[in-house]
Order: structure tokens, then sequence, then C-alpha cells
């Protein structure tokens, strides 16, 4: 069996398949090529003169496509198509050329692009009558509308239509002039809206170099709060310290008598020393130059200058100078405790105990409730308990009865610095 093979020129401009063209269009003639190329107008005005005129005197114009055998100037084209001699491939060609033309033809006449396949073309039928019922609907709204004005142009009155068409100019003027005035209303508003953005950057401007001089004026303001809390906080301390002070008793705070045993102790430091303690020389020293200025700061207190001594406190070299020859008797030593002593030693102790009942009468003067626990005269001490003296000097002496003198010593000094805190609790003591 053979297989009829069949060549495949044109394809649908839709879908892009192949097509297989009718045999019919294979025996087109180019008097009807010519006839479908003319416009819809011309056709009409052609089958008109068909109509009115004679057949056999009729010959439609045409334009004969450009081929092989296009009709060229100097050949002018006579209407009949010449053949040449090269048989059935000028043929083929030919009728492609034909084809095609005719596409071309059927697609600048219409805004659809030939050829088309079944599918398409039954697609395209479809939206062609889908938009012809639109297109129908749409004549039909116009023909009604047309209709409408016809029976209703009777009724009409121009010479109301003109005055009313001679209000809305006069509307139209007046608009146009309120139009106008407000454009330039508008212009002015735009060059008062640009003076105040003028005057905004400058305001801003100003609001910026205001709120860096504000800032810089709120840190000098909190960083002199700061040092106003500061100075508050230590005035306060500085109160507190100072009512503090004011309750504290100076010569109680400066020079604190105790005794433990049979010493007498002043700051610390033991005055006198025993056989089983004996105490080194530099601390009795350092005792005895303690107790020289805790004497001379009450007598300072209460203005009392004594007579034929003056006490010089000088730490642990304190001395006693008399007033009279101007010796200085040395209220210090240095050696071991030995029967033949200095006797300048002895001296000086002596005298303090002087100065010691000089201060106690001058307190007697101005209180005469005051009284010391252990009377003083001539260089000893008594105990009114026992009735017993005891000598404050070295030579001819024991060491327990040195120390016991000078431990009563330290007693009488301690009422008196008592008496002179209580009187003068309020002063400010100046040592």
């Amino acid at each position: 069996m053979t297989e009829t093979k069949a060549s495949v020129n044109f394809s649908c401009q839709r879908c892009l398949q192949p097509l297989r063209l009718d045999e019919s269009l294979g025996r087109l003639g180019e008097h009807a090529l010519a006839e479908l190329s003319l416009p819809v107008a011309r056709r009409a005005d052609a089958d008109r003169e068909l109509r009115s005129a004679p057949l056999d005197h009729y010959v439609p114009p045409y334009r004969l496509p450009e081929g092989p055998n296009a009709p060229t100037a100097s050949a002018p084209s006579s209407g009949f198509m010449l053949v040449s001699d090269d048989g059935d491939a000028d043929c083929l060609s030919r009728q492609l050329y034909l084809k095609a033309a005719l596409f071309d033809t059927l697609s600048n006449n219409s805004d659809v692009d030939h050829p088309l396949c079944d599918e398409c073309t039954d697609s395209l039928l479809q939206l062609m009558d889908h938009q012809l019922r639109l297109a129908e609907g749409e004549w039909k709204d116009y023909s009604d509308y047309l209709k409408k004005i016809e029976s209703e142009k009777d009724d009409l009155d121009l010479e109301a239509l003109e005055k009313e068409l001679l209000d809305w100019k006069q509307e139209e003027r007046r608009l146009l002039d309120e139009l106008e005035a407000l454009q330039k209303e508008e212009q002015e508003l735009k060059d008062e809206i640009a003076i105040q953005e003028s005057e905004k950057e400058r305001l801003a401007k100003e609001q910026n170099i205001y709120l860096r001089e504000y800032t810089r004026y709120r840190k000098d303001l909190m960083n002199s709060e700061d040092q106003a809390k500061y100075f508050e906080s230590q005035l306060a301390y500085t109160q507190s310290q100072l009512e503090k002070l004011k309750k504290t008793n100076v010569f109680k705070a400066a020079f604190y008598i105790s005794h433990s045993g049979h010493f007498g102790i002043i700051n610390n430091f033991r005055l006198g020393r025993l056989p089983d303690a004996p105490v080194d020389w530099s601390e009795i020293n350092a005792a005895w130059g303690q107790t020289v200025l805790l004497l001379s700061s009450l007598a300072r207190k209460i203005n009392f200058k004594f007579q034929r001594y003056k006490l010089v406190p000088y730490g642990n070299h304190s001395y006693i100078e008399s007033l009279d020859d101007h010796k200085e008797l040395p209220l210090y030593g240095s050696g071991g405790f030995r029967l033949l002593w200095d006797t300048k030693f002895d001296a000086a102790m002596v005298a303090f105990l002087d100065c010691m009942q000089q201060f106690k009468e001058q307190v007697e003067k101005g209180d005469s409730e005051f009284c010391l626990p252990y009377k003083m005269d001539r260089g000893k001490i008594e105990d009114p308990a026992t009735g017993n003296s005891y000598s404050v000097k070295i030579q001819f002496n024991s060491e327990e009865q040195w120390t016991k003198a000078l431990k009563y010593l330290l007693t009488n000094l301690k009422w008196g610095l008592a008496w002179v805190s209580s009187q003068f609790a309020e002063d400010k003591c100046d040592t």
C-alpha cells in the first residue's frame, strides 16, 4: 500500500499547528484574487456596477502580485499571465504565491491573521458572534435614543434653551472670574507660605541654638546642684562633728588618767616604778611630760599664773623653771633608783606639788565646795583614810612609797580636771 505524501507550506497563525489546505484553493484564479484584494467599499461598488451593467462588458481591476511574472513599467500588465516552459515547479511556486497573497489580503482586510485551523476558526467565530451581539445591543440602544430625541424634537423650546445657554455662559464667566481670583489668592498664599517657611527655618536655627545653650546651662546647673548637695552634706557632717566636739570634753579626751594596782597612769604611761615592775625611765619621763602639760592647761583655762614657778611642758624632757633664780628643775631622769639622787629631780617634783597646791587654793576661792581627795603639803601627800603621808622625793624613799605618792598626785590632778570640765563644758577648750 503506497502512502500519499502531502507537503505542508502553511501553519495556523494562532496555535502554529501545520495546515493542510483545501484543494479548491489551488484552483483560485487571478481575477478572483484581484477582486478579493479590493477594499470592501470598492467591492461593494463593483457589485453594484455588476448588477447595473452586462456581465460580458465588466472586467474587475486587480493588481498582479509580485513574482517572476510581475508586470513592470516597460511591460505593463495586459490582463494575461505568462506561463513559462518550466513545467510543474513554476506552477507549484505560482500556486504557493497566490495562496500567500490570498492570506495576506484576508489579514489586511480584517483584524485576524490568516490562515487559521478549524478549532481556532470556531473559537474566532464564537468570539465574533459575541462581539456581534454586543454591537447589535449597542445599535439598538442608540437607535432607541435617536427615536426618543426625534420624538421630543418638536417639544423643545429654543428660546428657553437659548436663555438657559446664556445663563450657563454667564455662570461660566462668573466661575472663571472666581477661579482667577482664587488663583490669585492661591499665589498670595504660596508667597505667604514661602515667607513662613523661611521664618520657620530661622526659628528652627534659633531653637537649635537655644537648645544647645539650654543643654549647656542645664549641665552647669546639674553640676552646681551636685556641688551644692556635696557641700550641704559636708556642712551637715561638719555640723554634726562640731556638735559632737562641743559635747566632747577636750581635757578628758586629751588626758586620760586611771590606775592599775599601785601605778597611776596618764595616757597609758605609768608614773612610778616598783621592784617587781621596773618601769623604763623613758615611760616615766613621758608620763611626767603629760602631767606637766595637763596642769599647765588647767591653769591657763582658769587664767591662773603660778607663783615662784613656771611649768614648761616639753614632752619627755619637761621641766619647771624657778622664777627666783631662773634655774631649770628637770622632771625627767635617766638612771636607776639609788640612794644618792640628783636633787634637782626631787626639787622639780616638790615644785610641781607646790604648783598643784596653788591651783587647789585658786579653785577654792571661786568654789568653796571644791575639795581634793588627798592633802598636799611641802612635798608630801597625805591619805586621809589612813593618815599616812607619802613623799614625792626619791632620795631617802622607797620605790613603793614614791609610786604611791605619784598615784595620789595623779588622782588629785584628775579631780581638778573634772572640776574644770564641769565649769567650762560649753566653752571651747584651748590647750
